[in-house]
């Protein structure tokens, strides 16, 4: 079945593309296995001058690239801008700290001479989203290739252009030639690239379902995973809180990439006694914000990825509303062949409906009120998930305390969105998956941490 690539702006083709045949894969992974062979050979200093020099081409690209996802998956022309100075900036955090990271670490025992060296494993899969079809993959490309790994890309099939540039990219960086290709198939023929015995590890960032399906495939071969999987991020506004701060903040941490990330803020958990306040300045600053063509300037809320992925939001809210929430704002599917869905607001949410169970991937909030902060902090790990999640207070001390020890999440923030960095760890617990990715912590999951004793 071909693979194709639709505007989710007009509904119209862009590119179809032929799908690999199990024969090109193999032939692919093979000349990758080739190369990386050669590859771990190399110094720090070597890759890090090429990691650099991708840092440099993608900055020269920035427009071109923010263009292309913009047609493909309908972000935003200065959003996707934005996404590719933050590939470059990654790679230039391992470019300079790689080689730091994974010094042998000496360790005492009755030995001479004992310590943990960090080597690379050989190929790693990468299964990627279209939700941010280059940062997702750069920021495992970045340490992978500076530990001395090599990849392979199967990304997801409606940003096969992105996918293909990728890999341009990194040829044009000067690396060398098949240490990371593109895998143009369907996730049908995912679990044979498993099965490849030259593939030693797999990443994935996707759905629980797709993780727990690659997780199952990987682990009856003992290949290892990272999985960064769905989350459902409670933001908790305290009664003695910045209610404007929060407000702001938590629309832009809603309205993230049109709605479309994992940890996008999902639940406003709101202690009762300035829920209404904050519903009233949440819906303001919700309500303003402009939706339309992704490539007009203007634009800050652009189409959902598909159609199928629009109409599935809808069925969340209707029947979320059907079971007793309030829609507030928006709620309603615009005309036209498009993928479009306005910002939208739910409120009474309660347990028992989707929007209080489920993720909800676009620009729906759901606000639950709390009785009290307790009352609030169990609302928030009241979920199969754990992400991301906030707290605004003006409290710091006591929203700290919430933050490090209350939230059953990978990661927790005060007075401020849930976002990735490439010198912090960045992964969830529960649903929504295991391992890190950035930071010294991602770029060991996949070397071979080997001892060395001297007698």
């Amino acid at each position: 079945m071909a693979i194709e690539s639709i505007n989710p702006a007009n509904g119209e083709l862009i590119k179809t593309y032929t799908p690999d045949s199990d024969e090109q894969v193999n032939s692919k992974i093979q000349q990758t296995q080739e190369t990386w062979l050669k590859w771990k050979e190399t110094s720090f200093a070597e890759r890090s001058g090429l990691m650099k020099n991708m840092a440099a081409v993608l900055r020269a690209k920035k427009s071109e690239l923010g263009h292309l996802m913009a047609l493909e998956m309908g972000k935003p022309q200065k959003a996707g801008e934005g996404e590719i100075e933050k590939c470059a900036v990654c790679c230039e955090y391992y470019a300079e700290n790689a080689e730091k990271i994974l010094q042998p670490e000496l360790i005492e025992t009755e030995a001479q001479k004992s310590y943990a060296t960090f080597k690379p494993i050989g190929i790693v899969l990468a299964i990627m989203p279209w939700n941010f079809p280059f940062w997702q993959v750069f920021r495992f490309v970045a340490p992978a290739l500076m530990a001395g790994n090599a990849g392979v890309l199967k990304h997801s099939s409606n940003v096969g252009g992105c996918a293909l540039a990728i890999e341009e990219i990194i040829r044009e960086s000067g690396f060398p030639k098949n240490l990371f290709q593109t895998l143009l198939i369907g996730s049908g023929a995912v679990e044979r690239v498993i099965e490849n015995p030259l593939v030693k590890a797999v990443t994935l960032t996707g759905s629980t379902g797709a993780g727990i399906k690659v997780a199952t495939k990987a682990g009856s071969l003992l290949k290892k995973t990272v999985l960064e999987l769905g989350g459902s991020d409670p933001y908790l506004i305290l009664k003695d809180a910045d209610l404007e701060l929060a407000a702001r903040v938590c629309t832009e941490s809603r309205l993230i990439n049109s709605g479309q990330s994992c940890i996008a803020a999902k639940r406003f958990i709101v202690v009762k006694e300035v829920a209404e306040e904050f519903t009233q300045l949440f819906k303001e600053k919700m309500a303003a914000k402009v939706m339309g063509d992704p490539l007009d300037p203007q634009v800050e809320v652009g189409p959902q990825a598909r159609v199928d992925l629009r109409d599935e939001l809808h069925q969340q809210v209707e029947k979320s509303i059907a079971k007793g929430a309030k829609c507030i704002l928006g709620g309603t599917i615009p005309s036209g062949n498009n993928a479009f869905y306005p910002p939208t607001i739910l409120t009474e949410v309660k347990k028992g409906m989707p929007a209080y169970e489920e993720e909800l991937f676009g620009p729906v909030a759901a606000v639950i009120t709390a009785e009290d902060e307790q009352d609030a902090i169990n609302i928030a790990n009241d979920s199969v998930f754990g992400l991301g999640s906030a707290v605004f207070s003006r409290d710091i001390k006591r929203a700290e305390d919430i933050a490090a020890n209350h939230l059953n999440a990978g990661n927790s923030f005060v007075n401020d969105n849930v976002k990735s960095d490439p010198r912090l760890p960045f992964g969830g617990v529960n649903q929504s998956g295991y391992g890190r990715e950035l930071s010294s912590y991602g770029i060991k999951e996949f070397v071979n941490i080997k001892t060395v004793y001297i007698k």
